[in-house]
């Protein structure tokens, strides 16, 4: 054993006891009172443990610690388990992997709705309509399964294996089909159109890594087919990747402009410019946005309007802009914390406020509609110093939270009775369109061997609305006769649109059911009347 003389022990103690001393007398301010908070807390949980009642399940009470803490700072700082961890990134990231069908539980079957273009399940030839019986051997028909078992079931990592047995229509016994997993896309591009010989539509669900190649890719093809105005549709578009914003952002703005700008107490500012590159930098642009439009959403439609690139059409965007980084915690589980605030480049801040805490912020969307700004632009209401000044034609825009849109469209509360609503939240349309491919797919596709034909001549007959009526019914779901007549077309519009995204995709879906919103219809308004969309950017 190595020993060390007293006197010179004693001399080391000193010189640590002082060195302490020192350190701690220099220590910044704001180190010392996170000592002693987490002091603190420590000697909670240690409390907790030595003396509640009964045991404690540690985790859980630090996860609860840390969940409330969070919601002390912003409604945006948050925490999430491992277990959310993969599932949250699975959208952003473009891609999981599993064996790429869209399916439904039907009469307590997997029913493929549809499988995905590329995907292991086509190549197979998996078709729509296929009831899956068995996976590996187990029986998952008639036992009551649910959509979680289902992912757990066929999800899994590139390149094992799973076998399903097929029941399909026409054949005898079931088919077997041994599957190899492999990546699967998930899509940010919704939908991709010509409206008329000139007018293009695009819409994102989120913005994510895959969202630049989907939209050059269907620009380049809308181009191709003679588009000169464009429409992009940022309606219920929550947000996703900043880099993906800037990049869209990017698109439309000549080279050096300002995009965005982000800026916080530990975060210097740092500038998003646009560069040389860009799909759509001359044509003329209309973006739609809602009160469910956030973040990214906010960022590209804030550039766009600040710069004058384009009308902003729809109502007040959500207000989301902080930005949070993620901070991974040693048991795989995340803290995505608030570091920066977002600007739009006129330096309006797009967060709204949220000094009343947690709860009244969550409220904020219906106190928007209770104060009747979501139906009526005249409740809307901005003070002097919220306003500001388009960076070329000068007009005024206001800060405070969200982008305020050029052209505000009310949101329709007398568009759909309580019947239709019944019908859409029990997804009772989309079980009885469900029935009805089951039994007419192939007839339909044998009809209505192109889309154009579909949409052209198919017509949802008011039997099939009584069909429909009649599967309420068995739901107990109560209607009048004036209801039913009132929602008889809105009915027949979404049954269109689901049965032609069952036989094609999300583009048709939204080409058959887009005519009918306000929002829709006042962007192409505006882009058909050249005088109006010019006045709007302050042209005139």
């Amino acid at each position: 054993m190595f020993l060390i003389p007293l006197q010179n022990y004693t001399i080391l103690v000193m010189r640590a006891y002082w060195i302490f001393i020192f350190i701690l007398l220099t220590k910044p301010f704001w180190a010392q009172v996170n000592s002693q908070a987490s002091l603190k807390l420590q000697r909670a949980l240690d409390i907790i443990n030595l003396f509640y009642v009964d045991s404690v399940n540690n985790d859980k009470i630090v996860e609860a610690a840390i969940i409330e803490m969070l919601k002390t700072l912003d409604p945006h700082s948050t925490y999430i388990s491992k277990d959310e961890v993969r599932e949250m990134n699975e959208p952003l990231e473009g891609n999981f992997e599993g064996i790429g069908v869209q399916f439904n539980i039907f009469n307590d079957t997997i029913l493929v709705v549809n499988p995905i273009p590329g995907g292991p399940s086509e190549k197979l030839g998996i078709r729509a309509g296929d009831r899956i019986i068995k996976i590996d051997g187990q029986n998952v028909a008639g036992v009551g399964i649910k959509n979680n078992d289902v992912f757990k079931k066929l999800r899994g990592k590139k390149g094992t294996q799973v076998t399903v047995s097929i029941l399909r229509r026409g054949e005898k016994e079931l088919l077997d089909f041994t599957i190899t997993r492999d990546k699967i896309p998930i899509y940010s591009l919704d939908a991709s159109y010509m409206i008329d010989k000139e007018i293009g539509y695009i819409k994102l669900n989120r913005f994510s890594a895959t969202t630049m190649d989907e939209f050059r890719k269907a620009i380049t093809e809308l181009k191709a087919k003679g588009m000169k105005d464009l429409i992009l549709d940022l309606a219920g578009n929550g947000g996703g990747y900043l880099n993906a914003a800037v990049d869209l952002a990017d698109e439309f703005l000549d080279n050096k402009k300002m995009i965005v700008y982000t800026q916080g107490l530990t975060s210097p500012r740092t500038d998003y410019k646009a560069t040389e590159k860009g799909e759509w930098h001359t044509g003329r642009l209309v973006i739609i946005v809602d009160e469910g439009s956030a973040s990214a959403s906010e960022i590209v439609s804030g550039a766009v309007q600040d710069w004058d690139r384009g009308l902003i059409v729809g109502r007040r965007t959500f207000g989301k802009g902080l930005v949070q980084r993620p901070f991974n915690l040693n048991d795989g589980s995340m803290i995505r914390l608030t570091v920066a605030r977002y600007y739009t480049p006129s330096g309006r801040l797009i967060q709204k406020p949220y000094e009343k805490g947690f709860v009244e912020y969550s409220k904020e969307i219906i106190n928007r509609y209770n104060n009747g700004e979501l139906t009526n632009q005249d409740s809307i209401h901005f003070p002097d110093s919220l306003k500001y000044q388009t960076l070329i034609s000068k007009r005024t825009v206001y800060g405070g939270g969200g982008i305020m849109p050029d052209i505000f469209v009310p949101l329709d509360t007398n568009a759909y009775t309580k019947f239709y609503r019944s019908l859409m939240q029990k997804g009772l349309i989309y079980r009885f369109v469900l029935q009805y491919m089951d039994k007419e797919r192939e007839n339909l596709k044998k009809g209505y061997p192109t889309f154009s034909q579909f949409k052209d001549n198919y017509q949802v007959t008011s039997v099939m609305v009584d069909s429909l009526c009649s599967l309420a019914k068995k739901e107990k779901v109560e209607y009048t006769l004036e209801e039913k007549t009132k929602s008889e077309e809105d009915i027949k519009i979404m049954i269109k649109a689901l049965l032609a995204r069952d036989l094609w995709d999300n583009s048709q879906y939204f080409e058959i059911i887009n005519p009918r919103r306000d929002e829709y219809k006042k962007a192409i308004e505006a882009l058909k009347d050249k005088k109006l969309y010019n006045r709007k950017l302050g042209k005139l």
